[in-house]
């Protein structure tokens, strides 16, 4: 899972995990993060998801993560909006009303960089991780943006029969990873259909993680 291995994949165009329009599970339970107009939301591995659009279509702000600058070069041109293109230690920002991607390693995206982040809305960051890079990026996560609130989506399947990305990650994982900062509530698992990339029998899990009380 090196820099390279995601570069080739949209030099090479295959992307089948970009979704032509926004995910359905995020516009069926977004609302449950309960955010005031104008929050600041933030997609870690963001590449150019319509998602995006559809966070500003309802007046939220978004931060994004992505290694991929052909994703985000991409993304603004679909967007119809001009960046603002600046060099912040090793990564390169890209900023336009409302919306601030950092193109880059996301571990290094640090809280200073990021600013305020009011949620998180992880559809591909989690599963697209190998097991050995999952605890450090969930603990980087939360550092960076202050635990805030997430909608998080899983898959769970058997991975002897394809290969990741996206890995399956269970209920025991996702609680070990972020148990101990959140309150987790499962508010759908549905199969998903056809299999998972037409091969394997799969279910999705949409997580929903508010801060615990201390």
């Amino acid at each position: 899972m090196e820099a390279s291995f995601w570069h080739e994949k949209w030099k090479r165009g295959e992307i089948n995990f970009h979704q032509s329009e926004a995910n359905p599970l995020l516009t069926a339970h977004f609302e449950k993060l309960n955010l005031a107009n104008g929050s600041r939301v933030f997609l870690p591995l963001c590449g150019k998801t319509r998602d995006i659009a559809w966070l500003l279509a309802n007046g939220y702000r978004v931060a994004g993560a992505e290694l991929s600058a052909q994703a985000i070069n991409d993304l603004f041109k679909e967007l119809g909006l001009a960046p603002t293109v600046s060099e912040v230690g090793n990564l390169t920002r890209y900023s336009a009303d409302d919306i601030d991607i950092w193109v880059g390693d996301i571990f290094d995206v640090s809280a200073e960089y990021l600013g305020p982040i009011n949620a998180i809305y992880d559809r591909a960051a989690l599963v697209a991780l190998p097991a050995d890079m999952r605890k450090q990026y969930a603990s980087h996560l939360m550092q960076i943006t202050d635990a805030a609130p997430q909608l998080l989506v899983s898959y769970v399947y058997d991975q002897s029969k394809i290969d990741g990305p996206p890995f399956s990650v269970n209920e025991d994982e996702v609680r070990r990873h972020y148990g101990a900062a959140y309150q987790l509530t499962s508010v759908e698992i549905r199969d998903v259909v056809g299999g998972l990339k037409g091969k394997v029998a799969s279910t999705e899990t949409v997580w929903l993680l508010q801060k615990a009380s201390r």
